[in-house]
């Protein structure tokens, strides 16, 4: 528990406070002795360190095996047969406590690494009760955020006569926040991938902002403020959005993430299916600005959680900070981590290059990056749509109010459950043994369950449309947006497993790049969603959505079928 509180933000706190006196590393305390390995490198004679470019060793060692570990967590790293014998190989090493030897270049630095294959301060190390508690934290605050979204739809028709506005007007609260997700990303994806920034910093720092400005939302009094407020609260939110998945991938290897990585992608359900149902009774109870001190609520002990117990987990800032106190205890500059070295490379050119130019380049110039980010921000933005539809719906064909109206979202955490768990059926008794047994095979063998989520959102949009009518029990249109719920689920989780796979290099940045466009397409989505059912009506309304959807059925089996071709002629696709 102490090491927890120590690498969260609070621990660094009381340190600071403290002179570092408090919650010492290892390299502070008085008995530390600096590794014997460290020790023969450093006395290595420099003339003959120089003339090669780094120390080989004749045969594998356990350090070259923790330098393959470290490479599974850079966005350059290749995922294939070689990376699941290798993981398979650090498994083994993790559970004996054998000696990392650190490598020297050629102008003399010796890399600061993890002392042993064990080392506790490493996240792949750490025990499954510690990441599962991190993951806890981290889709909490992913709940937090994606809750505060749609929980502003209770507050829309209170906002209406409040400050004398359309109802299409309105839904702007809710779409700028949306449009807000993926323009932070932009910012803040690749900032926590600098190495003296991290993770938790990003996290924190924002979070902190939007916890802030939860409270003049409440209080505004004009209808242009309330809309900038709702954007800036999107934007600062945002991290939890564009930096969880790789908070779990510093955890978990390339194999096991699929896990990690459902959780808080449910979490990201969970959040618009319980906004509805918390805003809309305190709505018809307290009035429109109640909704809103709700987020002030959920957001308080989500920031509490992560300036207490949230920790580091980028093993690239934890092994500076680890170089920088081995230089100050020892004195020798020469004890530097490699990604100090990477760090000096970066240049602001390249980042935005790489943030703003090259998804877009990818994008224009690779067929099936063009398909995964229309299809997903489709989708994206049918879901959005049905924080629309639903006031239209159950109000008026089945005489709901509000907050029972509210309930009614509870469908889509129904759904994403059955999704959830049906998914990790699929991982435990096919996906990881198969992996185990016969290593990572063509990147296409991951959107099987993506084909079967295409089939079912069409359906599920179908059964929505043409039985959400009085004459047939509310319960049967929830169905349909259940089933709506799992194909979307299914999809998401095979293509985000896709990406990486198949575009390790540009993987940071395609996922920023599929941010922005999902989040601008559900902006529109939900300022065009009520004009479209009220002009089509909900049944063809809905069946437009459907129709457009079954393009993505022939999509998906066409990557399927063709994946490894259009890899083969892609010039940034690893084939």
């Amino acid at each position: 528990m102490l090491d927890l509180i120590r690498e969260a933000p609070l621990g660094q706190a009381i340190r600071l406070l403290s002179g570092n006196k408090l919650l010492q590393y290892p390299e502070e305390r008085p008995g530390f002795q600096l590794p014997p390995e460290y020790l023969e490198t450093l006395s290595q004679n420099e003339k003959s360190a120089s003339s090669q470019t780094l120390t080989e060793e004749s045969t594998p060692s356990v350090a070259d095996q923790s330098d393959s570990s470290e490479s599974l967590k850079n966005e350059e790293a290749s995922y294939n047969d070689d990376t699941v014998e290798a993981q398979r190989q650090l498994a083994l090493a993790r559970t004996k406590s054998a000696p990392i030897a650190p490598q020297k270049t050629a102008d003399g630095i010796v890399l600061v690494d993890w002392y042993t294959t064990d080392d506790p301060a490493n996240p792949q190390n750490w025990s499954t009760s510690k990441r599962y508690f991190v993951i806890f934290v981290l889709c909490f605050y992913t709940w937090t955020v994606y809750c505060a979204g749609p929980i502003y739809a209770t507050a829309e028709e209170g906002i209406q006569r409040e400050f004398g506005v359309s109802a299409v007007a309105s839904t702007l609260g809710l779409s700028l926040y949306i449009l807000a997700y993926g323009v932070g990303d932009l910012l803040f994806s690749p900032l926590t991938e600098i190495p003296v920034v991290g993770r938790n910093p990003v996290y924190y720092g924002t979070f902190i902002v939007f916890w802030i400005l939860s409270f003049p939302q409440v209080f505004v009094n004009s209808f242009g403020g309330l809309l900038a407020i709702r954007f800036f609260l999107g934007f600062f939110g945002s991290p939890a959005l564009a930096n969880g998945g790789a908070t779990i991938g510093d955890m978990f290897d390339a194999i096991h993430i699929p896990y990690g990585l459902s959780w808080w992608v449910f979490s990201a359900w969970a959040g618009p299916a319980f906004g509805p149902l918390l805003g809309g009774f305190a709505a018809m109870a307290k009035g429109w600005r109640w909704p809103l001190w709700e987020i002030v609520w959920i957001s308080s002990p989500a920031l509490l959680l992560l300036l207490t117990l949230m920790p580091e987990t980028s093993g690239p800032n934890i092994l500076l900070r680890r170089a920088k106190r081995l230089r100050k205890r020892t004195g020798d500059n020469r004890l530097q981590s490699q990604s100090e070295l990477d760090q000096r490379a970066i240049s602001t050119g390249e980042m935005v290059k790489a943030t703003l130019v090259r998804p877009v380049e990818i994008m224009m110039k690779d067929p099936a990056i063009f398909f995964v980010n229309v299809y997903t921000g489709y989708f994206y933005g049918v879901f959005y749509t049905f924080f629309e539809v639903f006031p239209i719906v159950f109000p008026v064909f089945y005489g709901m109010n509000l907050g029972e109206t509210g309930l009614t979202f509870l469908a889509c955490f129904i759904g994403v459950t059955i999704g959830l768990l049906a998914y990790f059926a699929y991982l435990y008794f096919y996906m990881v043994p198969d992996n185990k047994k016969n290593g990572l095979r063509e990147q296409e063998h991951r959107l099987v369950p993506a084909i079967i989520g295409s089939i079912l959102l069409p359906v599920g949009l179908v059964i929505f449309a043409w039985t959400a009518r009085s004459s047939i029990h509310w319960v049967v249109p929830l169905v349909g947006l259940g089933i709506f719920v799992v194909g979307h689920f299914w999809v998401m989780q095979s293509l985000f497993i896709y990406i990486p796979l198949s575009y390790p290099k540009y993987a940071a940045s395609l996922f920023a790049g599929n941010s922005i466009w999902r989040s601008g397409i559900a902006c529109g989505s939900v300022i065009f969603a009520r004009p479209l059912f009220i002009n089509l009506g909900v049944d063809w309304g809905t069946t437009l959505l459907a129709f457009f959807s079954v393009v993505g059925i022939f999509g998906t089996i066409g990557l399927y079928v063709f994946g490894k071709k259009l890899r083969a002629k892609s010039k940034f696709a690893q084939s």
